[in-house]
């Protein structure tokens, strides 16, 4: 009927024969046609306006189905802007209602990304500008708040029970300074469903802007029972600025007066509820909201999320003193060392002063751990720096500095005065630091370990004598730190000491007090950097004192250095390690070390073993590990063993053993 129509001679209602004829083509599933019908309705000289609403509507409905949903939406608030009731009419007329769902969900959705500016880059308005022909000579389409509007009042006549369709008709007032619209809008969908996020959180903002603030805090509040905060993502895009910011101050400001009042755990989850708020309202990152809500994650022993929130801090400042320190805390509490450590270093190189009070603060247990942590990080650090002249990572002497003054802050012990003295050392400022050793210990300190620090600064006066004394006593409490003090002493001065020491111990030896000249022993070694003769002599001592394993381990490193040693020395050697593996019950490893020595020197060797363990003794341990070869049937050692026992002892079952040695060898099998 309506091509008839429109093939006659004289053609009236030309283009409402068009768009009759467009909707004809697409409800037979022609897009094509329809398309080329609504175009020629729309492109005409003098648009018909209710044909060119039937064009646009019917155009927009094959723009969904080829993917083009923002066109869609341009096409219908353009048709809105025409005449709204018109376009009501050809929805409900035209549009079949197993498209009508879709229809208003996609118009739904565009709405609401042309109100979050999400559509197009740089702002709210795009205008479109084709051939000066048809519709476009009077209307340029600008889609902003009140185009938006309208296609939300469109949706809303629609259907008035959707409440999509009524938050982004109140979205849109809002945007259009109709606050009092929007509100009246919202409470009117409030009243529907009490427990809707998006209208409780749009609700709160209007309020708050309005200036009641008591209204607001109660929404915010229902809002947090629901536990729905995702809602406000989507509303941050349509806030204005200045709104944005007062939902973030007062957001802050609500958090922080719940802190200064109870400390209970809904308190403290209602604030971060808060804080969350003002973070998304802020964009994603307002500092200080992160820093309070990763503490209040901390008190309520949410530790991963707490660190997440420091690490985003971190990420925008790397160099944020509250931010390192509060994840070293963190780590505290985990028992985290290695990462604990890290973080609060970092902290105090950048502002010692703002860590000192944070430590202070804590408990007692705590601070005693981190500041036990912090000196054996320190520690290690400067004996690496004193052993091989150079610092491990990039710390440097200056923050050894500063960490060792902090920690004499937090906590007034001994050891810290003695590190902090010993930083002063490595950096060459040996007065500073006996100054400060003598304000802490006295000038005749009690402490071993302050006192030996005293002795090595005396010795850069040449008072070796002196220093000998407390530097012995500390070589019998730990040597390690002894070696550590060594290495501010130099090499002739080391020899002078090693020298003095060794003096001291024989006469000390001599007199039988063992124990003290063990001190002073070990001082030589170290100071000699483990010369065999002071090795030789400390291990005589400590055989004196029954510690047999340690003087095995002077023996021991004594035997690895023979290769100039004579064949006399080195049979003596080898006879008073195997009297102390002897002492230790090591028979097996004893009688390698005799057999060696009786190599060396036969003679020397045997005198020694008259002497000490006794040469009937020896052989009949000589006889047990060789009879112990000799059933594993290891003919030839137990023939080398029995051979060299026979000659520190001709015992009777040495022989026997020799003759059935002999006969074993001799002997052979038929087959």
């Amino acid at each position: 009927m309506c091509e008839q129509l429109l093939a006659a001679e004289q053609s009236t209602y030309h283009n409402t024969l068009l768009a009759l004829r467009g909707f004809c083509s697409l409800h037979a599933q022609d897009h094509q046609g329809a398309l080329h019908d609504f175009q020629r309705v729309i492109e005409h000289d003098s648009p018909h306006p209710n044909s060119c609403i039937k064009a646009l509507c019917g155009r927009g409905l094959i723009r969904i189905s080829g993917g083009s949903n923002y066109l869609t939406a341009l096409d219908y608030i353009t048709a809105c802007q025409l005449k709204l009731e018109e376009t009501i009419f050809t929805i409900k007329s035209y549009v079949p209602w197993n498209q009508r769902g879709l229809l208003l969900k996609v118009l739904q959705e565009e709405g609401q990304m042309m109100l979050q500016k999400k559509r197009y880059p740089g702002g709210s308005s795009v205008s479109f500008q084709k051939k000066q022909t048809g519709l476009c000579t009077f209307l340029t389409l600008k889609v902003d708040a009140p185009g938006v509007f309208q296609l939300a009042s469109l949706l809303v006549e629609l259907d008035s029970s959707d409440e999509a369709s009524g938050i982004l008709c109140a979205d849109a007032l809002y945007q259009m300074g109709r606050g009092e619209e929007a509100h009246k809008m919202l409470s009117l969908a409030l009243s529907r469903n009490p427990q809707r996020a998006p209208v409780l959180a749009r609700l709160a903002l209007l309020q708050l802007k309005r200036g009641f603030v008591h209204d607001g805090n109660q929404l915010l509040k229902r809002l947090i029972r629901i536990g729905d905060s995702s809602c406000l993502l989507p509303i941050l895009d349509i806030f204005q600025d200045e709104d944005r910011k007062l939902l973030q101050s007062h957001c802050r400001w609500r958090a922080l007066a719940i802190l200064k009042g109870k400390q209970e755990g809904a308190a403290i989850k209602e604030a971060i509820a808060h804080l969350s708020f003002a973070i998304l309202a802020a964009g994603g990152y307002a500092e200080d909201c992160l820093l309070t809500r990763a503490r209040c994650y901390g008190r309520l022993g949410q530790m991963k999320t707490a660190i997440f929130d420091f690490n985003a801090v971190l990420k925008e400042d790397p160099r944020n003193v509250q931010a390192l320190s509060g994840r070293g805390f963190v780590h505290l509490a985990l028992r985290q060392q290695k990462e604990a450590v890290q973080d609060l270093v970092s902290a105090l190189k950048v502002e010692a002063g703002a860590v000192i009070p944070a430590m202070l603060s804590l408990k007692p247990e705590a601070q005693g751990l981190v500041t036990g942590w912090l000196l054996q990080h320190g520690r290690a650090a400067l004996t690496e720096l004193v052993a091989t002249k150079h610092l491990p990572g990039e710390e440097t002497l200056g923050d050894l500095l500063t960490m060792a003054k902090a920690l004499i802050k937090i906590c007034r012990a001994a050891q810290h005065h003695i590190f902090y003295a010993d930083v002063l050392m490595a950096n060459g400022r040996h007065q500073e630091a006996l100054k400060h050793l003598q304000e802490a210990f006295g000038h005749c300190p009690a402490e071993d370990f302050a006192r030996a620090r005293l002795a090595v600064l005396q010795l850069q006066s040449r008072n070796v004598a002196g220093a000998a004394a407390p530097l012995s006593v500390l070589a019998s409490r730990d040597e390690k730190d002894l070696a550590f003090l060594l290495n501010f002493v130099d090499t002739k001065q080391q020899q002078h000491l090693a020298q003095a020491a060794a003096q001291e111990g024989k006469v000390l030896m001599k007199s039988h007090h063992h124990q003290q000249a063990l001190g002073y022993l070990s001082l030589a070694v170290l100071a000699s950097r483990d010369s065999p003769r002071h090795l030789r002599r400390r291990a005589a001592c400590l055989m004196h004192l029954k510690k047999h394993e340690r003087a095995l381990k002077d023996m021991a490193k004594v035997i690895q250095g023979h290769g100039c040693n004579s064949p006399k020395t080195q049979a003596g050697d080898h006879c008073c390690q195997g009297f102390l593996l002897l002492a230790l019950a090591q028979e097996e490893a004893a009688v390698q070390h005799y057999m060696q020595a009786l190599q060396l020197d036969e003679p020397l060797a045997l005198g020694t073993i008259t002497n000490c363990p006794g040469r009937e003794s020896l052989a009949k341990t000589f006889h047990k590990i060789a009879q112990y070869n000799f059933e594993k049937q290891r003919y030839e050692e137990a023939w080398k063993i029995t051979d060299y026992g026979l000659k520190i002892d001709r015992s009777s079952e040495l022989q026997k053993l020799k003759a059935r040695l002999k006969r074993e060898a001799s002997s052979c099998s038929i087959h």
